[in-house]
């Protein structure tokens, strides 16, 4: 089994080739079927070979397919105070991206 760890949103996903993936939304306007590089390589195991990054393995990248962007569930966010007529209530919806993960490439292994 050959995996990677990435990392990318302020979180880190174990990735492994022609797995989809919900990230946090990455700026900048995609199309579906543009290429995504993730260059933020924590770990990479090649079934037999681990390579641990201090922090970062260098070399490494892994390559992903955009497939679909959008929001996520609404989140209600509710402020209450008893007894002093305080009551404030708010939505908000995460913005999401859905990746393929393709090919993981290494100059290390």
């Amino acid at each position: 089994m050959n995996f990677a760890v990435i990392k990318t949103g302020g979180k880190q996903y174990k990735v492994a080739e022609g797995e989809v993936l919900t990230i946090e939304k990455l700026p900048g306007v995609f199309k579906e079927g543009d290429q995504i590089i993730f260059n933020e390589v924590l770990l990479v195991q090649d079934g037999e070979k681990t390579i641990v990054g201090a922090p970062l393995v260098s070399g490494t990248i892994v390559n992903a397919r955009f497939e679909k962007q959008g929001l996520g569930k609404k989140v209600v966010v509710v402020h209450y105070k008893q007894k002093s007529r305080y009551f404030k209530k708010n939505g908000h919806r995460q913005p999401f991206m859905k990746v393929k993960i393709g090919q993981v490439s290494s100059s290390g292994l």
